[in-house]
């Protein structure tokens, strides 16, 4: 197993994927040498984290768009799922499907394995972690600040708090890459990562702690200062 984390420093992965709310593929290095790109990589659908934080990404699409910094957001979902979705919140952000999580991947944006300890799962985080230490983390809730929830209880806790029934789409996602971490990359015109925020990098604890929008309009104004 690869364990080397994308750095500041690195040229940008190829990534060509179907886009979600515009017609065709779109390839990120078509963008080189024309235009910065902040690119978030986000779980499925069904998790409630990941739609908050698509809010959060549309938020600064208005001040970082017509400075010429293109937003790309990348959804663990299928095509077809994402795009219903997209009709019902229709967004001004580029959105890319990838149901099999292979850009999430090629930019190394963990998706940490889970076993029992008597499987021989160990406590190495970001990479792999037991099912009998995860079961007692506790993870700050997006709706409430002063509420905490259980890890493995929070997707079913916020879901039905938001009224979000699941897909079989949806449940596809959450079955074959419920463990994915979230990944936000800024993208310079030379193809260069010039900024990188990877969720719960240090302890699972954090999950679901990600940049606020006024992290993401300092790192995407840094991109064409």
């Amino acid at each position: 197993m690869d364990r080397r984390l994308t750095q500041v420093g690195d040229i940008a992965p190829a990534l060509t994927l179907p886009a979600v709310n515009r017609e065709g593929s779109i390839t990120l290095s078509d963008y080189r040498g024309r235009k910065p790109v902040l690119l978030g990589f986000f779980r499925g659908l069904h998790c409630p984290f990941c739609r908050r934080h698509l809010v959060h990404f549309r938020a600064v699409a208005p001040t970082l768009q017509p400075l010429g910094v293109e937003l790309v957001g990348v959804v663990n979902t299928q095509l077809e799922r994402a795009r219903l979705y997209n009709r019902q919140w229709p967004s001004p952000v580029l959105l890319l499907a990838d149901p099999d999580a292979v850009s999430h991947q090629a930019f190394a944006v963990p998706a940490p394995a889970v076993a029992s300890r008597a499987a021989g799962g160990r406590s190495e985080w970001p990479w792999q972690d037991t099912v009998e230490r995860l079961s007692t983390v506790h993870i700050n809730s997006p709706s409430e600040p002063t509420e905490q929830v259980l890890l493995f209880e929070a997707n079913d806790h916020l879901n039905k708090r938001d009224g979000f029934e699941l897909t079989d789409a949806d449940r596809h996602s959450q079955q074959a890459h419920g463990t994915q971490l979230i990944g936000y990359f800024g993208i310079d015109r030379e193809g260069v990562v010039r900024w990188r925020y990877l969720e719960a990098e240090r302890r699972p604890e954090d999950i679901g702690t990600l940049p606020t929008q006024a992290d993401l309009l300092v790192a995407g104004r840094a991109l064409v200062g």
